[in-house]
């Protein structure tokens, strides 16, 4: 039967790869994927899948089923397939996408004999306001048995951690007044968004070593000789565990309501994107993923630990859900970080075609074996529960 699978993935391997140049030549940004999630959906609806578009009323999700009609577990892959500004798919996204379908569509040959449900789930904006977020909330996910999706990186790295984020936005508000003629008479917006980095940057010595806090001043004025009377900063916040993100976003806050007490501006806190969980990786069903990518060639010595050095992920909040994993797979050579204009070409090359048909197969035979071994998918149970 995994050879049933394998030999699906490869016989529609020219189909998924079209699809994938299709959504990398043709990139479009969070919530704004029409072509690409119609791309993905007319595949999945010509392999059997039953299809729903706008899924929690996001106008470019999907959930795809392939239903055996018996009984098993549901196994659930997410497909991401937004763009960056500027940059297009620089972080891989159409193979991530198509990469998910094709294991989706390759394990849907097998269920006829094993029983259970396929999921196929588009998730858009994962760059932004992830749409696994949503759905995440919504209880979309909480049906499925495991859920998986695989990332492409300059290397195979096993699942690991992602660092919990929040994203805060501080709008200040205070009065204009000639700079020179009369100073007096204002109150300096930007004098708040000042003196909340220099307070976030004392903060820094007392957080730990894996928090992150990065921003931008987003709008500071527009000319010299005017005092600002609107200024915006916006944060990211980040650490490995959402407990200790809630505790330093607090503190970060405490620095801005005191920069605007200290200028007398008027102050406003906002999310500008929505919170992302850390990913708990389920480390059996890790393990599972990782022997099959071992058996279809992949050396063990090539495959790598987590480094601990990931950003924030939307799948670290279905994670919190149902057990999850999100590896990823070698798609160059080369040391190309994702969020590059070199990641983006190698997204698009035949290395990262032959990568994609990999990643299929490899997800396709941990659903198969979580599908056929009910002790594998207890313990796999055990451990996501033990995690909770």
């Amino acid at each position: 039967m995994k050879q049933l699978i394998n030999e699906t993935i490869n016989n529609l391997q020219d189909t998924f790869y079209e699809v994938s140049k299709y959504i990398g030549q043709n990139p479009e940004l969070g919530h704004e994927e029409f072509k690409a999630c119609k791309a993905l959906t007319d595949v999945l609806k010509e392999q059997g899948f039953t299809v729903e578009i706008g899924t929690c009323d996001l106008p470019t999700a999907f959930t795809a089923v392939y239903d055996s009609q018996k009984p098993g577990p549901s196994i659930g892959f997410m497909a991401e397939y937004d763009a960056l500004p500027d940059l297009g798919h620089a972080c891989g996204h159409n193979l991530i996408g198509t990469m998910s379908i094709a294991a989706g569509i390759g394990l849907s040959k097998a269920v006829a004999e094993t029983g259970g449900k396929v999921y196929v789930y588009g998730t858009p904006a994962e760059e932004t306001r992830g749409g696994k977020v949503t759905m995440a909330e919504q209880g979309i996910f909480n049906h499925l048995d495991v859920a998986m999706m695989v990332h492409p990186y300059y290397c195979h790295q096993k699942s690991g951690r992602s660092l919990a984020m929040d994203a805060i936005q501080f709008e200040f508000f205070g009065k204009s007044a000639h700079a020179a003629a009369a100073p007096h008479e204002g109150i300096n917006a930007l004098d708040g968004v000042l003196q909340t980095f220099n307070s976030i940057n004392a903060l820094r010595q007392h957080v730990k070593p894996d928090v992150r806090i990065h921003g931008v001043i987003t709008e500071g004025g527009k000319a010299a000789n005017v005092v600002p009377d609107y200024a915006v900063a916006q944060f990211y916040v980040r650490a490995s565990t959402r407990a200790y993100v809630d505790e330093v976003t607090e503190k970060v806050k405490a620095c801005a309501n005191g920069a605007a007490l200290a200028t007398g501006t008027k102050l406003k806190i906002s999310n500008y994107e929505f919170s992302y969980d850390d990913m708990q990786t389920n480390q059996t069903l890790s393990d599972v993923y990782t022997n099959n990518l071992i058996s279809l060639g992949v050396s063990e010595q090539s495959i790598t630990e987590d480094q601990g050095d990931r950003g924030s992920l939307d799948m670290g909040n279905v994670s919190q859900v149902v057990p999850a994993i999100h590896p990823y797979i070698q798609i160059c050579d080369d040391y190309f970080v994702c969020h590059t204009h070199e990641f983006r070409e190698a997204a698009l090359s035949e290395q990262g075609r032959e990568a994609m048909i990999l990643g299929a197969q490899t997800m396709a035979l941990t659903g198969y074996d979580v599908l056929t071994n009910q002790t594998l998918l207890q313990k796999i149970k055990e451990e996501f529960n033990a995690t909770k």
